[in-house]
């Protein structure tokens, strides 16, 4: 008997439509990590840890923040975060995708209703499969759609709080959520909106506090920001009125059972938003990126005009996205192919992620050679 027979079929069955995933270490010029601001291995946090550590700053945390694990840096970490982002509080997570996945899962009671962004990430899925509440999508970016799905909850007699959760920076596609329509209708149908700042926090807004803006001061809207992107270490900050901040540390399973993230990766990221926040030059060094960027690429990404740092070429085919991928990597450009279920049917894509770690001419030489190869596919 093979035990394992499922599990070969199963990699068999990815292998064959082309959708097999591998692990790759990074190499060649980096347009595929969400290292947007290049502080992943800047001097500045090298420096930062081996000062910290130096101090006496833990490497570990050695608990859980119940039991022996919260540390001074946590605690100055989300005082620091609930001031510089205007919220009235904060908690630090091992990482957004854990931060995610305990909001939905902790936040919703039975009788609320979730409803959800097509292109919403995917630790909120799990959240909400974990969750007290039901959930329902409605369509990308669709406030009509969004305010349809609201209305007709409430005439079937629903009655309990609306939970809204959208990206203000969609990973795959490059786009933006109307964050002011969102607050508006969250406003007018007395819901909760809760905003994914992942891919933009650090990269706009002033100061590098993301999209939403003074958002995240009402009370009825919440707010993750990662610090693993380009924030350049790991963990996941929510924003939030105090009371549930108090709910989390008293009902959040992912909170409450598990490890703390390390003092020194608490520090790291206190340290890594003051520095985004007094070096405004980061932002306007990436944006200058982007505007060249929408030149090279024109006729080719999805994202032309959005003002985004991710330039998704959708090529449609599975293994077409694989073969491309492949020839850029080929000749030193580290681009990924992003197929299915990562994204819808049918829209497999090279995910072009720009980031300070390359140069002006890097990405022209990109633009050159991503143009070449698309030809020879097409004439194959």
């Amino acid at each position: 008997m093979d035990r394992f027979k499922p599990y070969r079929d199963q990699l068999d069955a990815l292998e064959k439509a082309g959708r097999k995933r591998r692990l790759l270490v990074p190499a060649g010029k980096d347009f595929s990590s969400n290292d947007y601001l290049g502080l992943a291995q800047s001097p500045f946090l090298k420096d930062a840890a081996q000062t910290a550590i130096s101090n006496g700053i833990a490497h570990g945390s050695g608990g859980s923040r119940l039991l022996g694990g919260n540390h001074p840096e946590h605690e100055a970490l989300e005082a620091f975060a609930a001031d510089h982002f205007g919220a009235e509080s904060s908690l630090f997570f091992g990482s957004g995708f854990a931060a995610n996945t305990a909001l939905f899962a902790t936040l919703p009671q039975t009788g609320d209703l979730v409803l959800y962004d097509a292109l919403i990430h995917a630790s909120v899925h799990d959240g909400m499969k974990l969750g007290r509440a039901p959930f329902k999508t409605f369509q990308h970016n669709d406030c009509e759609d969004l305010e349809q799905e609201i209305r007709t909850w409430r005439a079937s007699g629903g009655t309990g709080t609306i939970w809204i959760a959208v990206e203000s920076l969609y990973s795959m596609d490059g786009d933006r959520a109307p964050l002011a329509d969102l607050a508006r209708l969250a406003d007018q149908h007395d819901a909760m909106l809760v905003i994914d700042e992942a891919h933009a926090v650090g990269v706009f807004g002033e100061r590098g506090t993301g999209l939403a803006g003074a958002l995240g001061q009402q009370e009825n809207i919440l707010i993750l920001r990662t610090c693993g992107k380009a924030l350049g270490g790991e963990g996941g900050l929510i924003t939030m009125p105090a009371v549930l901040r108090d709910f989390f540390i008293n009902r959040a399973r992912p909170f409450i059972f598990s490890t703390a993230p390390s003092p020194l990766t608490a520090y790291l990221a206190h340290q890594a938003i003051i520095h985004v926040a007094e070096n405004s030059s980061l932002q306007t060094d990436l944006a200058d990126h982007i505007a060249l960027a929408e030149s090279c690429f024109s006729g080719l990404s999805i994202s032309e005009g959005q003002d985004s740092q991710i330039f998704p070429i959708i090529l449609g085919e599975d293994q077409l996205a694989v073969t491309i991928a492949t020839e850029l990597q080929a000749q030193g450009f580290d681009v990924r192919a992003i197929r299915p279920p990562t994204v819808p049917a049918g829209s497999a894509r090279l995910r072009i992620s720009l980031t300070l770690n390359v140069t002006r001419e890097d990405i022209l030489a990109l633009s050159s050679a991503l143009r070449e190869a698309l030809a020879l596919a097409e004439a194959a």
